[in-house]
């Protein structure tokens, strides 16, 4: 009874820890805003033209999610198979794959997971959506996970909450680390 207890009051403790910034009410045009600070040569109707697909699309996927809870008790739901996605890496995915559908000529869309090297953290992944050409370091997070179906943006160097790191970066880490380097081969 004890540790029922326990769980309960550590699921409600987690999900307190997860709500979302106040609304303006002017998000999506504030997000258009900052990409389109990304650099002078941003198309501002691509800009325009993201922010409002990243607010609308998240909306969606709440609801082919089936989000009703914080981000980690709807994980919980998800691998338990009681949802059919809203893991982070779902989110940065298919959040990428859609505005990828889009072909910006001025824009670049980046993948970037952080605590991947943390024992104590899970890992979370995001995507990144920056000026053509640049680095995912310049760009902007956009992270509907964190806040469980509420988009939560900031440039990149602002999200103090995570270290991110480029995802390549880190499923190379991850191949070597259980396979090793793959040596050439050497037939004979």
């Amino acid at each position: 009874m004890i540790r029922a207890l326990a769980i309960v009051l550590a699921l409600v403790t987690l999900g307190a820890c997860s709500a979302p910034p106040p609304s303006s009410g002017d998000e999506v045009q504030r997000l258009a805003t900052e990409i389109r600070s990304l650099g002078p040569d941003i198309d501002p109707e691509e800009a325009d033209r993201a922010a409002r697909i990243a607010y609308s699309y998240t909306a969606q996927l709440v609801q082919e999610y089936e989000i009703t809870d914080p981000p980690l008790i709807h994980n919980a739901k998800v691998n338990k198979g009681l949802r059919p996605r809203g893991l982070c890496w779902h989110w940065a995915e298919d959040i990428e794959r859609r505005l990828k559908q889009e072909n910006f000529q001025t824009l670049d869309l980046h993948r970037a997971i952080a605590n991947a090297d943390n024992p104590f953290r899970i890992d979370h992944s995001t995507a990144i959506i920056g000026r053509k050409g640049e680095t995912m370091y310049d760009g902007v997070v956009l992270d509907p996970w964190r806040y469980g179906g509420v988009l939560f943006w900031s440039p990149l160097v602002e999200d103090t909450k995570y270290e991110w790191v480029p995802r390549d970066v880190v499923l190379e880490k991850r191949r070597v680390e259980q396979y090793g380097e793959l040596l050439p081969y050497v037939g004979g």
